[in-house]
């Protein structure tokens, strides 16, 4: 480079000029030794500072082009971008109820019995978030990871808005009205119950303590919503059988109830489905979008996998026993068994390590249409493969891209894989996700990690995200269904 001296000479004006100007000649000889050096010196040092800059900008061309890999590439939310959401635009507020502690903090000091098969003491700490994995990618940053239970979203969704920039503090200045009910842990606590009333207690409670609210009456719990962290179907018992009734009773079917799975065929259109919560939960745009480039460049020696159990009832367990049976005889698949007792299908290590690997992982139903491992895999930077459209695709339309879902999954009916539906063999998994073009199977995992951010519930603690997370999604359609409705 110009630090050189032959380039240095080369390049000087009367070295040049010298050889055609003896005016030239005759001036700067007359020039002293020390002089000569610090004109000498004075430009190295001008070259020097434009070298720099150049390098600087460069650098900066350079860190505008790694965010471009989350911004151009075709998704509903981008990492570099601000939200909008976080400076509540549009005159966008919401009102945090503060109601008596029996609707949901009081309810965690019986931790214990929550839930009537596991302890929740450990998941219901760190305000819903669980246990530390300080293992997973370094002591520098275990505080965004988490072994978050699958059935929180209600306690995550709670902390994230206390601390949420639309909150507002006085009634008369909101939109929207949340109530932070813990539905989901109180129905789980009393599920063996065999007194109905005694599981209809506090939801019953609930409405009544709403409906002595002004700001309930205003438009009848229209602008209102709450969170539920288990599926729908815990809240609409039928026939004195499982569950509660807590989504029958008429003055909640008049608010917006955002619950982990939805009743497809739901009469009323006030349930909307949100995500199941993962393990991840960043602080920053930065912690996403290094994680988000960490699962581009992961490698994926597995062109499918699948993490899960058999299952009790002839439906689900002819296509669960089906996907295992093909996985565990498929030398392209990777099969995490899950059955009772201990299992690294439920240590989100072993999961996520299982499907990072993976280009593909299957997504059959369990005991209800929708899937936790659906988020994780998304997480993971692999392609669902659904069975059933209420998995994913009947569910939650405010978070996945509207249009044609085969940007970002496949789909295999699940009458395809039973014997005895007419065909003359039972698809083959394998065969169906081999012959997909590698572009494609590209341009499909890029959409799905652009699809981070939004599945994806932030620290409650963040205070600068710089994208939108489940949370600004959800509260963004919510503020776009009142203005709708018009209340």
């Amino acid at each position: 480079m110009v630090v050189k001296k032959k380039s240095i000479s080369s390049a000087s004006p009367w070295t040049e000029k010298g050889k055609y100007s003896k005016t030239n000649e005759i001036h700067y000889s007359f020039l002293k030794p020390q002089l000569r050096h610090a004109l000498l010196l004075c430009f190295l040092l001008s070259v020097w500072f434009v070298i720099l800059r150049c390098f600087l900008l460069s650098s900066s061309t350079s860190e505008n082009n790694i965010e471009k890999l989350n911004v151009d590439e075709k998704a509903p939310m981008t990492t570099s971008k601000s939200s909008a959401i976080s400076k509540c635009e549009g005159g966008m507020s919401v009102y945090l109820y503060d109601m008596p502690a029996e609707f949901n903090k009081g309810l965690l000091k019986d931790c214990s019995h929550l839930n009537a098969y596991t302890n929740m003491c450990p998941h219901v700490a760190n305000r819903g978030l669980g246990q530390p994995l300080s293992y997973m990618v370094g002591s520098a940053v275990a505080t965004t990871w988490f072994a978050t239970h699958q059935f929180i979203a209600e306690m995550i969704f709670h902390a994230r808005m206390e601390n949420h920039p639309c909150r507002v503090l006085d009634p008369i200045n909101a939109k929207l009205f949340y109530v932070p009910f813990y539905g989901g842990l109180d129905a789980s606590s009393k599920f063996h119950d065999a007194n109905l009333t005694a599981r209809d207690e506090l939801a019953v409670r609930l409405a009544d303590y709403l409906r002595s609210k002004p700001w309930w009456e205003r438009h009848h719990g229209k602008d209102h919503f709450l969170v539920l962290g288990r599926t729908a179907w815990d809240f609409l018992r039928r026939n004195n059988n499982f569950g509660n009734s807590l989504l029958n009773l008429p003055d909640v079917q008049n608010m917006s109830v955002l619950t982990v799975e939805r009743n497809p065929w739901d009469p009323v259109h006030n349930q909307h489905g949100i995500p199941y919560p993962s393990y991840f939960h960043p602080y920053t745009s930065h912690e996403m979008m290094t994680w988000q480039n960490k699962m581009r460049q992961s490698s994926r020696p597995h062109l499918f996998s699948f993490i899960g159990g058999p299952r009790r009832g002839v439906e689900k367990a002819a296509v669960r026993d089906e996907l295992i049976r093909q996985c565990s005889e498929s030398g392209r698949c990777k099969l995490l068994k899950c059955g009772k007792g201990p299992s690294k299908c439920h240590n989100p290590i072993e999961v996520l390590k299982v499907m990072s690997q993976s280009r593909f992982c299957l997504q059959a139903p369990g005991d209800s249409f929708t899937r936790r491992s659906t988020f994780d895999s998304v997480l993971a930077g692999c392609i669902p493969v659904f069975f059933s459209p209420h998995t994913v695709y009947t569910q939650y339309e405010w978070f996945f891209p509207a249009g044609d879902a085969r940007e970002y999954s496949v789909y295999v009916d699940e009458n395809a894989l039973k014997t005895g539906n007419g065909s003359k063999r039972v698809v083959s998994i394998e065969e169906e996700l081999f012959k997909i073009e590698r572009e494609k199977v590209e341009r499909m995992r890029s959409t799905v990690i652009n699809l981070m951010p939004r599945l994806t519930y932030a620290h409650p603690n963040a205070t600068d995200l710089g994208f939108q997370d489940a949370v600004d999604v959800a509260l963004e359609a919510l503020w776009a269904k009142r203005l709708k409705l018009n209340v």
